[in-house]
């Protein structure tokens, strides 16, 4: 009895031992990386290398709290409309890594907040969107995101897009309760109403140090850059709008209607029209708003008066004087190429526009072939002029690769 006992003891710790290892195994088996690898921490981001990879976080909701990181550039062209997951209510961190997402193309007929983000609540960095074609029918639509619910937005930009929705309609934020600084936009925006060409309406949120190049159209409340402020901490500070404008009511070369909040050191440029409260910089500023130290040309918006802002001619527009001497910051926020270009945010400006007038031009690329195969840039030198793009000691084909990403540049 005693022998077998033992026997039986024996094969109970044989088998024992057996699932220990199995579980140790198992459990040590590396798992299958998401995405392209990280693990969505903010010491090590998820990494984001395909448009592929890119469609994968919508259909992941339990990471719109994380870190990602994108990789490189991206194409969407091959997943469009209802094929694209729109990443919903974001709370974490996407740096875009100075790279670009080209074709972004989204459908909806859903009631609110279409964008890459439909809802983001998190922190978005150096991202830019390449032609995003967004398309909505409800209110809250942008080519970034839908509704900026306090989150930030850094240094991102939306260049050739083309946006059109119903109500609060923006070429890169539909709503903003956020942050959104060193941001810009181009192309076209169109709604019914709270439409501008960076952010549609903008309530407890702020823009900063941004502009908008596009053209804006819609029926109500419409401005080049925002189209409505409507909250006492509403902040617009050193921006400015250089599109075409067009609306029927309260409608401005820079924000259609300021309700509340304020309006500080910006200018517009664009064409302005519609039929009731319209203006060269504001449509109609209500008595908690505030309009200071801004300007409009007289000239090229058309229009001889606004409901805020101070008129002028496009010479004395490409002045420094007509802004330096009202407290406009030209040694940390604006330049300015005189008598050539208006007011520039030096922030904003294109790495490969080296010289005047503004934007990435011709007479950018002489200057660039002038310096090439240049082995002696430092600092001493401006690394050479500033054609030594990445700041390697050297003017070579990655300069060129730079140059070529920022063609055209600061011109559409």
């Amino acid at each position: 009895m005693g022998g077998k006992r033992k026997t039986e003891d024996g094969r109970q710790k044989t088998a024992t031992l057996v699932l220990l290892y199995l579980a140790v195994c198992l459990f040590a088996w590396p798992v299958q990386a998401k995405y392209e690898g990280g693990t969505g921490s903010a010491a090590d981001p998820y990494l984001i290398y395909t448009a592929e990879q890119m469609n994968e976080i919508g259909a992941h909701s339990g990471d719109w709290n994380k870190h990602f990181k994108l990789m490189a550039d991206i194409d969407m062209n091959d997943i469009a409309g209802t094929d694209f997951n729109i990443i919903e209510s974001f709370s974490g961190f996407f740096d875009g890594n100075d790279c670009t997402i080209s074709n972004l193309s989204l459908s909806s007929t859903g009631p609110d907040n279409t964008g890459l983000f439909s809802t983001f609540g998190g922190e978005i960095r150096n991202l830019g969107l390449i032609k995003p074609d967004i398309l909505a029918q409800g209110r809250n639509t942008g080519s970034l995101a839908g509704l900026l619910n306090h989150g930030i937005i850094t240094n991102c930009y939306a260049r050739g897009a083309v946006v059109s929705g119903g109500y609060s309609v923006g070429g890169l934020i539909g709503l903003n309760s956020g942050s959104i600084t060193k941001c810009w936009s181009t192309g076209s925006v169109s709604g019914d109403a709270y439409v501008g060409g960076l952010a549609g309406l903008t309530d407890d949120g702020t823009v900063n140090m941004s502009y908008s190049r596009a053209n804006v159209s819609g029926n109500k409340i419409v401005g080049g850059l925002v189209g409505k402020t409507a909250d006492e901490l509403s902040v617009v500070t050193n921006c400015y709008a250089t599109g075409t404008v067009e609306g029927d009511r309260y409608v401005g070369g820079l924000v259609g209607q300021v309700e509340q909040g304020r309006v500080y050191k910006c200018y517009s440029t664009g064409s302005v029209s519609g039929n009731r409260d319209v203006g060269g910089l504001t449509g109609l500023i209500r008595i908690l708003g505030n309009v200071s130290r801004s300007y409009w040309d007289t000239q090229t918006s058309g229009q001889p008066t606004s409901a805020g802002g101070t008129g002028k001619t496009t010479v004395q527009m490409k002045k420094m004087d007509t802004f330096f001497l009202d407290g406009w910051d030209f040694y940390a926020i604006w330049t300015i190429c005189e008598d050539m270009d208006y007011p520039a945010l030096q922030s904003l400006i294109p790495a490969a526009d080296l010289d005047c007038p503004d934007g990435v031009n011709f007479i950018d690329f002489a200057l660039f072939a002038n310096q090439w195969g240049q082995d002696s840039c430092n600092p001493a030198n401006a690394y050479c002029g500033g054609a030594d793009l990445n700041q390697s000691g050297t003017v070579d084909f990655r300069d060129l690769e730079i140059f070529t990403k920022h063609w055209l540049e600061g011109l559409d």
